[in-house]
């Protein structure tokens, strides 16, 4: 992909994120959308099916996914007719660890301090109400962004691999991933476990992510090259 391309689309999706924000914000949807399933002293529908079901399905695709790759980037090195596929491995795997787990998780949601919908005092806690780009006290709140819906929009990252060479394939897997991760940030925010804005963010962290790490190991995938199965 040209350094210009590559910029272009990072450009793009930042200033989408950011316009999505301040439009969320104006209009108060992160409250007004978690208030819809509150209800004095818990969050009940949250409890229910597919919500809980979702909720404790978890990582477990996200690292199922990842896994597969893995182990087709292990045995490319054995087996000639999987050298192809080496780097798309690699970058999957890199991906799972640097958005989700270290940025998402990690450097973000450990840090940043967001109340979780359940901890504000307009549904039923304590904490005063921060909006997404408003740091609170570090460890002392889990909201932004989400773990479980990074996770699941992780899915829709095969993207990067097919965009060139089977794009068919690439937004299956793009409007799965999509679908997945839009179902489990409803789990989330049924739970009173995160704002609409935390998903949004997930979502939009996972995708910079692969972004930059597929224009640095798969900067050929724009000239042609198939790189994946």
């Amino acid at each position: 992909m040209s350094s210009g391309r590559f910029w272009a689309e990072l450009w793009m999706v930042l200033v989408l994120l950011m316009i999505a924000t301040g439009l969320l914000a104006h209009s108060g949807a992160d409250l007004r959308l978690s208030a819809c399933f509150y209800r004095a002293g818990g969050w009940p529908i949250g409890e229910q099916f597919p919500w809980k079901l979702l909720y404790r399905i978890d990582r477990i695709p996200a690292v199922l996914l990842a896994f597969g790759w893995l182990v087709v980037a292990i045995r490319s090195v054995t087996v000639p007719s999987l050298r192809q596929w080496r780097r798309a491995g690699i970058f999957l795997v890199l991906l799972l660890i640097l958005g989700p787990g270290l940025l998402v998780n990690s450097a973000f949601k450990e840090h940043w301090g967001r109340p979780r919908p359940r901890d504000v005092i307009q549904l039923g806690g304590s904490k005063e109400f921060l909006q997404p780009w408003q740091s609170g006290i570090s460890g002392k709140g889990r909201s932004f962004p989400s773990g479980h819906s990074s996770a699941a929009f992780f899915l829709a990252t095969p993207w990067f691999v097919y965009r060139y060479r089977k794009p068919v394939v690439a937004r299956c897997w793009f409007w799965g991933g999509i679908v997945f991760g839009v179902l489990m940030s409803m789990a989330r925010i049924v739970q009173g476990g995160h704002f609409l804005t935390d998903c949004l963010w997930a979502f939009g962290m996972v995708w910079l992510a692969g972004q930059v790490l597929a224009a640095l190991l798969m900067p050929e995938q724009g000239n042609g090259e198939d790189l994946s199965p």
